[in-house]
């Protein structure tokens, strides 16, 4: 065999310090190394042009390697000062919101030319809807106790009862929270390190990771944007727990956060793998209730712990009327008609259509049980008729319910991050809709689909961009389709 031609720029494991000099699409800052040998490209995941990177070389092949960022050495020059703390889940804080929105444009509608081969998107852009809240927008955030530390001043590990974020580009360490990040609820935020004191003062240990071994894991936080209650679930395992009072905390939660307790839960989980829910823990209330109340366009929505629903919603009210403007712009083709919501969710976008529609028929489908569940008890709630909804995975569904071959005018679509499977979307294609309102929180997976679509005789008539996530490299596009 022959041997393998050694990466004249840089190996696989190496760390290297970089100057990102361009953006591409998903947030990948382009560093260029320079020597001898000519130009090689470096991208860097959640940096920016202008940063100067330490990166470690995570894969190197013979055009181009992929780091992953450790440490951003000087600031871009269009960079600005932020009275919160710094995370790694909001990489891009330092950067005005405007900027932000700029590169995630043009990024994407270069992406929908590159990928899905659509020449014209400029035209066809309708446009960028900015998040309402620019700060503090979430309605959830999970904290990791951890056993290792970092001290920023020393730039190294340190064994310390740890209660915050993992440090960027590890699994084994974690950053305190200190202070509020910007992202999620001041109040909660800034007493995070007084709720890590009252946990380190019980002598009980923090999750160790490597070790596999610890008594407190996860700290989980929900809020209501309606009514501004919080719920909250703390994750220990079950070995140590006849020596934590359960119900001593719940008091010191409500000491610290008054009326704004909405319950408290506990969450055992004794498998090693990191998720904050294990498949085979347990659940238990301890204050309060179990459930909070959210508001999204008028109706309301039931979230428990574990509910999938939407981090940023006053944003998601603003996505979910694009999603709708776009589906009634024909009415004709949604009233009196049944329209197909497929990876539905908890079913927000079809009760919303069917609230705003006349006589239309819902038929709402989601491969997770729970999701079909809470769309089944919201729809209740919100004395909305017309719905169905069935707990089943797309492409079997379509196969199994062939009654709908052509007699659907209109398909709403919202998949998950790995976009429609290429047999999913063929049967979706052999239904013969109309129109087709795509919302994507991966327009990568998109791009990719609407060649296919366009192949099958699908335009885009329109698209428009949601900035549900400032400061990350998180982008969601609308975008409806009509058959030539």
């Amino acid at each position: 065999m022959p041997r393998r031609e050694r990466n004249k720029f840089v190996k696989r494991g190496e760390i290297i310090e970089l100057l990102i000099e361009d953006y591409a699409f998903g947030g990948k800052g382009i560093g260029r190394i320079r020597n001898e040998h000519g130009e090689f490209v470096v991208f860097v995941p959640n940096t920016i042009p202008g940063q100067k990177v330490k990166t470690q070389i995570k894969k190197s092949s013979k055009k181009y390697a992929e780091g992953k960022l450790l440490d951003v050495i000087t600031r871009a020059e269009n960079e600005t000062t932020i009275p919160y703390q710094d995370i790694p889940g909001a990489p891009y804080i330092y950067l005005p919101i405007e900027k932000q929105h700029e590169y995630k444009q043009t990024s994407t509608l270069e992406l929908f030319k590159r990928i899905g081969k659509v020449q014209n998107i400029e035209s066809l852009f309708d446009e960028f809807v900015s998040s309402p809240n620019t700060f503090h927008y979430r309605n959830k955030m999970e904290y990791g106790f951890s056993a290792i530390g970092y001290n920023r001043t020393e730039k190294t590990d340190i064994d310390a009862f740890t209660l915050g974020f993992k440090k960027r580009g590890t699994w084994w360490c974690a950053e305190n929270l200190n202070n509020d990040s910007g992202l999620f609820d001041a109040q909660v935020e800034n007493n995070l390190k007084h709720i890590r004191n009252y946990c380190e003062q019980t002598g009980l240990a923090p999750w160790h990771a490597p070790r596999k071994e610890g008594f407190f894991r996860y700290f989980i936080v929900r809020k209501s944007h309606k009514t501004n209650k919080l719920l909250f679930n703390l994750v220990t395992t079950s070995y140590d727990l006849p020596k934590f009072n359960l119900t001593k905390f719940a008091n010191y939660l409500v000491e610290l956060f008054g009326n704004r307790v909405a319950g408290f839960l506990h969450t055992i989980n004794d498998e090693i793998g990191d998720r904050t829910i294990a498949t085979t823990g347990s659940i238990k209330l301890i204050y309060g209730n179990d459930k909070i109340v959210e508001e999204l366009l008028g109706l309301n929505f039931e979230i428990s712990i574990k509910s999938f629903f939407q981090t940023n919603p006053k944003c998601a009210e603003k996505l979910y009327s694009k999603v709708i403007d776009y589906a009634l712009e024909n009415k004709d083709a949604v009233d009196n008609t049944v329209v197909l919501d497929l990876f539905c969710g908890t079913g927000t976008i079809g009760q919303i259509l069917a609230s705003k529609s006349n006589n239309t028929k819902i038929v709402g489908v989601d491969i997770v049980a729970s999701a079909i569940e809470d769309a089944k008890e919201n729809a209740k709630r919100n004395n909305i008729e017309g719905l169905k909804f069935y707990a089943a995975d797309v492409g079997k569904f379509l196969t199994e319910h062939p009654q709908y071959k052509n007699k659907i005018r209109t398909i709403i679509l919202d998949p998950a991050r790995a976009g429609i499977a290429p047999k999913t979307l063929k049967k979706i294609i052999n239904l013969n809709a109309e129109r087709l309102v795509y919302v994507s929180c991966n327009p990568a997976t998109q791009a990719r689909d609407t060649e296919q679509l366009m192949a099958e005789g699908y335009s885009i008539k329109k698209m428009s961009l949601v900035d549900q996530f400032p400061h990350t490299a998180h982008i969601e596009t609308v975008v409806l389709f009509e058959k030539k």
